[in-house]
């Protein structure tokens, strides 16, 4: 499926002009059943997709570069923060949908871009030797009586950024920056590695709590990253903290139409289609992310540690983009690397 990705990049590369009856996204997302559900909105609709595939900061880039000439419709990424800050660089247009406003929930949305899949950021532990309180909370992970018992990725991580921007969004910067310090004085190692090496961690019995997203979890259940990954995850389990609170941080893969997208209609098509039951739940099923709409359940193997779990729907994921940067610099004051 890569090689088809590759393909149907270079295709659009060479290709130089647009026409009426396609949509061409540009997508950090980093999963083949992306371009299967592409394919899906093509059969029903007769409009071809076109992908460009690429990190964040290349495809942002190329946009911005190519400016008015550049045949993008959407740009597809993964976390509120991106999107927020490529939109207060003026690259998204304002594209109102009555069907988008009315399946996904305001605080998962703006006016120039919508949330596709949620994601929630939870703490791991084993449980055969820790058991966490049941009003734990994000805020608590810095309390010196953890001290050498979290692991957590880098600064420089997006996900990570975006949760901090979120604990500005609810408790202040002067806080948060408390907070970073009290994180770095608990770690039980210098930040490394992905989600997945996190909760590694925990189950080998370096650190008895890992911060990383739940559908890491599910993905390493799945037996899709080998044996040892998947014994591994069968170790821990997640806790979703702050439910006496506001609730889980949340966060979403999303989309926007570009500023100077040849064809916006076909692009807001594509965003409602993505929002469908049908497209949802092909979501759920391959990238293990929480569903945007109502009706549709999470992938068994998440929908097991239950469903019922508190979401913070108080904090607006636009937030993130907007506090992304004080959120680095807390970080790094405190030393985290």
């Amino acid at each position: 499926m890569k090689k088809i990705i590759l393909l149907i990049s270079i295709f659009f590369t060479l290709m130089g002009t647009s026409n009426a009856n396609e949509v061409n996204i540009f997508s950090a997302r980093h999963y083949d059943s992306d371009v299967q559900l592409y394919e899906k909105f093509t059969n029903k609709t007769g409009i071809k997709v076109n992908v460009v595939s690429g990190k964040d900061k290349a495809l942002q880039k190329r946009i911005i570069e190519e400016g008015e000439s550049c045949l993008a419709d959407l740009y597809i990424t993964a976390d509120a923060g991106r999107l927020g800050a490529f939109q207060a660089k003026g690259m998204f247009q304002k594209a109102s949908s009555k069907a988008l406003k009315k399946v996904i929930p305001s605080n998962f949305r703006s006016a120039y871009w919508y949330g596709i899949a949620k994601r929630a950021r939870v703490i791991y532990y084993d449980p055969s030797r820790t058991n966490p309180p049941s009003n734990l909370t994000y805020e608590d992970l810095a309390d010196p009586k953890y001290k050498g018992k979290v692991v957590i990725r880098k600064s420089s991580n997006v996900y990570n950024q975006s949760l901090v921007a979120s604990l500005i969004a609810n408790n202040g910067k002067k806080k948060t920056a408390e907070w970073a310090k009290g994180m770095v004085n608990n770690m039980a190692r210098t930040p490394k590695g992905n989600d997945r090496a996190q909760i590694l961690a925990v189950a080998a019995g370096e650190a008895d709590y890992a911060v990383a997203n739940t559908y890491y979890i599910a993905l390493m259940l799945s037996g899709k990253k080998g044996p040892e990954q998947q014994a591994a995850a069968k170790k821990v389990k997640p806790f979703f903290p702050n439910q006496d609170g506001r609730g889980t941080h949340m966060n979403i893969s999303g989309g926007g139409v570009l500023k100077h997208a040849p064809n916006k209609a076909n692009a807001i098509k594509l965003l409602e289609f993505l929002l469908t039951k049908e497209a949802q739940q092909h979501i759920v099923n391959n990238t293990f992310e929480y569903p945007m709409i109502e009706g549709v359940e999470p992938n068994k193997l998440i929908a097991q540690f239950g469903l019922g779990f508190k979401q913070d729907l108080k904090t607006k994921v636009s937030k993130y983009g907007k506090n992304q940067a004080d959120a680095l610099k807390i970080m790094t004051e405190a030393g985290w690397e």
